[in-house]
């Protein structure tokens, strides 16, 4: 079956085969400019809470309580509206979601993209 979804860098280039391209940070990452950024949108209602990003401050051994977390924050009302949003962009062709991240297989954005490829 064909990934919905993909994480990629933000500062790397666009692709052609991007599909829509979607920032999943609530922050905008330093350094990029809109036009670089290539966005079909800034989707910060799905990022993590500020809390949590701050306790999570990207440490390895931390991805999985930090992904358990996330998921469950994924459920209220707020967040659950914005992953429905993806959701649907997911289910319209190929959706590339974005991070700032040094590391983006540890980050909210791979969460996403789990939860994206598995619906």
């Amino acid at each position: 079956m064909a990934k919905k979804a993909e994480v990629r860098r933000v500062y790397d280039e666009p692709q052609d085969d991007d599909g829509r391209r979607v920032l999943v940070d609530r922050l905008w990452p330093r350094g990029v400019s809109k036009e670089r950024a290539d966005l079909t949108e800034w989707c910060k209602e799905v990022a993590p809470s500020t809390e949590l990003r701050k306790w999570y401050g990207h440490v390895p051994e931390r991805f999985d309580e930090f992904s358990r977390r996330y998921r469950s924050e994924l459920e209220d009302a707020d967040h659950a509206d914005a992953l429905k949003h993806l959701q649907e962009l997911a289910s319209k062709g190929k959706l590339t979601l974005l991070t700032g991240t040094k590391e983006p297989e540890i980050s909210e954005a791979a969460v996403l993209a789990d939860l994206l490829n598995k619906a």
